[in-house]
């Protein structure tokens, strides 16, 4: 049986943190539950696609609509090897979730590897789990990593940053890199 890894999404996800991470570590053999609060397996999501055009901050646009493949109110963190949070608008709301907190905190505490991107890092955050430990992020969530006691990686939008058991990276352009850490940390080996 493949390794299962669960993915934390919510309306506005964003479309590629979403999308291409489900996609690729399915094409490597895991099994990616993606999850939402108050969704059943088959419900959907709407993403968002953030891009980055020259203005101050990045702009939004309506992306697809995303299948949730499993039921949030069924997820037990022990059947995990890994988790996944795609950043966007979702981890803003998620993070008041009193059970999806409790979930990152499981997985932190169990020192399985989790991966969060750009907007992630709120969650992250608010899960207080960023304690000494060196985190990426999309930069207006710096102020967030700091203050949950963390270290901010100022790195390029293509880079990512490996901290014990977490992988951290700015935004999608990141994706080459974070899901090579993550691969890395949940033991797997790729061969070309």
């Amino acid at each position: 049986m493949s390794k299962q890894l669960l993915m934390l999404v919510g309306d506005y996800a964003e479309d590629y943190e979403t999308m291409v991470p489900f996609q690729f570590l399915i094409g490597l053999g895991y099994v990616v539950h993606a999850v939402c609060p108050d969704k059943k397996s088959g419900d959907h999501i709407a993403t968002a696609i953030h891009d980055f055009e020259g203005e101050q901050t990045y702009s939004e646009k309506r992306g697809h609509n995303f299948a949730i493949n499993y039921d949030f109110d069924a997820v037990n963190p022990e059947d995990y090897v890994g988790l996944v949070i795609p950043g966007g608008r979702a981890p803003e709301y998620l993070r008041m979730n009193a059970r999806v907190v409790e979930i990152v905190q499981a997985f932190d505490a169990a020192q399985k590897p989790i991966a969060a991107v750009c907007h992630g890092a709120q969650l992250l955050a608010a899960a207080n789990v960023l304690q000494g430990k060196t985190c990426s992020a999309y930069p207006a969530c710096s102020v967030e990593v700091k203050l949950a006691g963390g270290t901010y990686a100022d790195i390029a939008v293509t880079d990512a940053v490996t901290d014990g058991h977490l992988v951290t990276a700015p935004a999608w352009p990141a994706h080459p890199a974070w899901l090579a850490q993550f691969v890395k940390l949940l033991g797997a080996e790729i061969r070309i």
